[in-house]
């Protein structure tokens, strides 16, 4: 079971997240469609940060790779003008998931940090 939730963690994570930033970084994007997408994120990362309360991960204490996927799309918040600061169990998960000694080691290496 656990298998099919980390599915549905990967699934939601590309089809309401990922896919929702793709036109906010396109300058072609009308600015009044960028305010909604905006606000839609803002919904989506409601509910995250409502699963993540009593957690330190997605699947509570293992690291998954749904972990990886969201830990990387929701740091393109701050490009697009999306504040996380709001959703305090979200900036406690991407610290958690930043102090990793691997993902320090990916983030200096692709010099993001």
């Amino acid at each position: 079971m656990e298998r099919y939730r980390v599915q549905e963690w990967l699934n939601f994570i590309t089809s309401e997240l990922h896919k929702t930033f793709a036109p906010l970084f396109r300058p072609t994007t009308p600015d009044d469609f960028k305010a909604t997408l905006r606000d839609l994120l803002g919904q989506r990362f409601d509910w995250v940060d409502k699963q993540l309360a009593g957690r330190q991960y997605l699947m509570g204490d293992k690291f998954t790779v749904a972990d990886a996927y969201l830990f990387t799309v929701a740091r393109w918040s701050p490009r697009v003008g999306i504040d996380l600061s709001k959703w305090k169990n979200i900036t406690a998960y991407l610290d958690r998931v930043a102090a990793r000694p691997k993902v320090q080691e990916a983030l200096k290496a692709e010099g993001l940090q």
